[in-house]
C-alpha cells in the first residue's frame, strides 16, 4: 500500500474486530492514517483489541451494529475511507436463519452505500468471499448481493467523489470460524480432527497477506470492479489435515473423521467463473473482475491497472 493514499485520512472500518477487520486497522497504525474508527457491535472483542493495541490516539472504538443506520450516519460523519468487512459470514448460521443474513450482509451493506454517498466519502472496499461464485448457500447468495450493491453503487455517485468495489477471497488460515483454529483444539484434547469430504480441495491465505491484497486493491480501484485475490496455496482438505497433524502432533496418534459436508457448503472452491474470466483483467497479485456497465452519462472507456493483461485463465477453482 502507498502509505500517501491514507496519510491524514479517517479510516472506518466496519467489523473492525473481526479477523480481517482488526488486521487492516493494525497495519493502519504503521501508516499516518488521521484518526481510525474500528465499528462493530461485541463490546467484549472491541475489549480485548484494545488491550492487544494500546493507547494510539488516533484509535476510537465505535459499538454498533451495520443494520442501524441512525448509529452509523454518526459513525460516518467525516470519513474519508471504509472497509467494510462486517458480516454474518458462517455457512450453516446463515442457512438456519437466512434472514439474518439478508439483513446483515445485503440490508447492512446498502446502510453502509447510503451513508458513504451521503457523507461523501473517497472509497469503499467491501470484503465478499469465495462462497458468492455460483452460490449454494444462503451466505453465497447474501454475498452475491453484496457485490451487486456495491457495484450499482457506482451508479448512484452523481457529482460525489465516492468510489465502491470489493475484493473477494478464500479461506484465510486462523481466521475465526475456520478450520485450523478448530483442528487445533481437537488436538489439543486428543480428538480425531473432522474433515467434511475426502474429495473437498479448498484456498488458503494467511491473515496478513490477504490485507496486503486488500490495500492493494483500494490503491488501484476505480469503481465497480470486483478484486479476485490470487491464494497462494491450494489442497485437498486431506492433504492439509495431514500436514497439520505433522506439524502440530508429529508425536501423537490422531486419526481423521469425516463428517459429510454442511448444509450450503461445496464441494471445491471457486473465485473466478468462466464468465467472468472472460472480461476480466490479471495482475501479478489479483485479477480484476471490470464492470460491464457505465455510470450514466459516463463513456464507457478502457481501464488502465499497472502491469495488467487480460485473464489467463478460463476459471479459477481449487481443484484445478
Amino acid at each position: 500500500m502507498t502509505k500517501e493514499l491514507v496519510k491524514g485520512k479517517t479510516i472506518i472500518v466496519t467489523g473492525g474486530t473481526g479477523s480481517i477487520g482488526s488486521e487492516i486497522v493494525k497495519q493502519l497504525l504503521d501508516t499516518e492514517a488521521g484518526q481510525i474508527r474500528i465499528y462493530s457491535r461485541d463490546e467484549h472483542k472491541q475489549h480485548e483489541l484494545q488491550q492487544i493495541l494500546g493507547g494510539d490516539d488516533r484509535l476510537r472504538f465505535l459499538i454498533g451494529d451495520i443494520r442501524d443506520k441512525d448509529r452509523m450516519d454518526f459513525a460516518f460523519h467525516n470519513v474519508d475511507i471504509c472497509f467494510h468487512t462486517a458480516a454474518l459470514k458462517h455457512v450453516p448460521f446463515c442457512e438456519y436463519n437466512p434472514f439474518e443474513a439478508i439483513k446483515t450482509n445485503i440490508v447492512g451493506t446498502q446502510n453502509v452505500i447510503d451513508l458513504a454517498l451521503k457523507h461523501n466519502l473517497e472509497k469503499v472496499i467491501a470484503i465478499s468471499t469465495d462462497k458468492a461464485v455460483n452460490p449454494t448457500s444462503v451466505l453465497g447468495t447474501s454475498k452475491l448481493m453484496m457485490e451487486k450493491l456495491i457495484t450499482a453503487a457506482n451508479f448512484l455517485i452523481g457529482d460525489k467523489r465516492t468510489r465502491f468495489a470489493s475484493v473477494r477471497f478464500g479461506n484465510v488460515l486462523s481466521s475465526r470460524g475456520s478450520v485450523l483454529p478448530i483442528w487445533l483444539k481437537q488436538i489439543e484434547r486428543n480428538e480425531p480432527i473432522t474433515i467434511t469430504d475426502k474429495r473437498a480441495t479448498r484456498f488458503f491465505m494467511e491473515i496478513p497477506e490477504a490485507v496486503d491484497l486488500v490495500f492493494s486493491a483500494m490503491e488501484i480501484m476505480q469503481g465497480g470492479e470486483i478484486f479476485v485475490l490470487k491464494m497462494k496455496r491450494k489442497f485437498k482438505i486431506t492433504d492439509f489435515a495431514k500436514q497439520t497433524l505433522k506439524k502440530h502432533a508429529p508425536e501423537k496418534k490422531i486419526s481423521l473423521k469425516f463428517i459429510g459436508l454442511r448444509p450450503g457448503e461445496k464441494l471445491h472452491e471457486e473465485l473466478l467463473t468462466k464468465d467472468e474470466a472472460d472480461f476480466a483483467l490479471e495482475t501479478k497479485g489479483m485479477f480484476v473482475i471490470l464492470p460491464q456497465h457505465a455510470p450514466p452519462g459516463e463513456i464507457l472507456r478502457p481501464r488502465k491497472y499497472a502491469n495488467a493483461r487480460k485473464a489467463s485463465v478460463q476459471a479459477y477453482r481449487s481443484n484445478q
